[in-house]
C-alpha cells in the first residue's frame, strides 16, 4: 500500500488549496478574456446565434481614422482620458504632500486625514450629483467666486457647457473623489519608515528636502510605482463621474463610455470588444514599463 510522505502531503495540501481559486480565476478572468478576443474579430450584434468572422476589420476601423484630427474617430475618446492622466499626476503629488505633512504629526492631523478620506467612501452617484449641482450656473462655485471677489473667473456659458473647461471641471471632481485613497496608502508606507533614519540624517545636517529625497522617496519607491499604475489605469477606465454629470456631452465622452455605447446602444459588440482589447494592450504595456522602472532589481547587491 502506498504510504504518502510528508513532502507528498504538503504538495497535496497546496494543490487542494489552489484548486478552487484557479477554477474561479479561469472561469471569471481567463475565459471571459478569451471570449473578448474572439468577439473582437467577429461582427456580432449581441443577439444573433452565429458570429460572423471578419478578421481584423474591427481593428482597422478603429485605427484608420486619426483621433488627433477627427472628433468622430473611434479612438478620439481615448484622448479625453489624457485630462484624467494629468489629473492623476496632480492627485498623486497632492496625496504625497499631504501624507508627508500628516506624518510629521501636524496638529489636527487625524481630523485632516479623515476629512480628506471621507469623499472616497461616499457613494459615487451621490458625489457626482453633488458636483453636478456645484457646477451649475449661479450655483455654489459661482457664488463662492463672487464672494471672494473673483467674478472674472466665472464661465459665462457654465462650467459644464463650455467644452474648453468642462473636462478640467470633471477632473477636479475626480481628484476630490480619490485623493483620500492615495493619501492613506502613502501615509501607511510612510509610517513604516524607521524614525531613527530621519534622526540620524538630522544629526548629519540634512535639511527636510534632503531627508525627503534620500530617505522618503527610496523607501516608498515600490508603493509609488504601484500608485502610478493604479492612477493611470483609473484614468483610462474612468466612467461614473462624466457619465452621471454630463452623459458624455461637450466632448467629455471617455473611452469606456464610448465602448459601452458601441456595445449596447449601437449593438456592435465586435467593435466594442476590439476597443476593450486595445485598452487591455495599453494597460499591459504600461504595466511592463512600470515594472521596469519601479520593479525590484534581482541579482543586485
Amino acid at each position: 500500500m502506498f504510504k504518502m510522505t510528508l513532502k507528498h502531503q504538503q504538495r497535496l495540501i497546496i494543490v487542494s488549496f489552489l484548486t478552487i481559486p484557479l477554477i474561479l480565476l479561469f472561469t471569471f478572468s481567463y475565459y471571459p478574456a478569451s471570449q473578448l478576443f474572439y468577439i473582437s474579430v467577429t461582427d456580432w450584434d449581441g443577439y444573433a446565434p452565429v458570429k460572423e468572422y471578419v478578421g481584423f476589420d474591427n481593428y482597422v476601423e478603429l485605427l484608420e481614422e486619426n483621433p488627433f484630427t477627427s472628433d468622430d474617430a473611434p479612438l478620439h475618446s481615448l484622448l479625453v482620458c489624457g485630462y484624467y492622466c494629468v489629473g492623476a499626476v496632480i492627485q498623486l503629488c497632492l496625496a504625497l504632500w499631504f501624507a508627508v505633512l500628516i506624518n510629521t504629526k501636524l496638529m489636527g492631523h487625524n481630523l485632516f486625514k479623515t476629512l480628506i478620506f471621507i469623499p472616497f467612501v461616499l457613494n459615487s452617484v451621490a458625489a457626482s450629483m453633488v458636483f453636478q449641482i456645484f457646477y451649475q450656473v449661479d450655483g455654489a462655485l459661482d457664488s463662492f467666486l463672487k464672494a471672494i471677489g473673483l467674478s472674472d473667473l466665472i464661465v459665462s456659458q457654465g462650467w459644464l457647457m463650455n467644452s474648453s473647461v468642462v473636462n478640467w471641471a470633471l477632473v477636479a471632481a475626480s481628484i476630490w473623489r480619490y485623493l483620500g485613497f492615495n493619501l492613506i496608502l502613502f501615509y501607511g508606507i510612510l509610517q513604516s519608515i524607521p524614525q531613527d533614519q530621519y534622526e540620524a540624517a538630522k544629526i548629519e545636517g540634512a535639511n527636510e528636502w534632503q531627508q525627503f529625497r534620500y530617505i522618503t522617496l527610496p523607501s516608498i519607491k515600490m508603493v509609488f510605482g504601484l500608485q502610478i499604475l493604479l492612477a493611470f489605469v483609473g484614468s483610462l477606465s474612468v466612467f461614473e463621474i462624466p457619465y452621471i454629470i454630463t452623459k458624455g456631452a461637450n466632448g467629455t465622452k471617455t473611452f469606456v463610455m464610448s465602448t459601452i455605447e458601441n456595445a449596447f446602444n449601437f449593438n456592435n459588440f465586435g467593435l466594442a470588444s476590439a476597443m476593450a482589447v486595445i485598452l487591455l494592450v495599453i494597460v499591459i504595456f504600461f504595466m511592463i514599463i512600470q515594472n521596469l522602472l519601479f520593479g525590484e532589481k534581482k541579482g543586485g547587491r
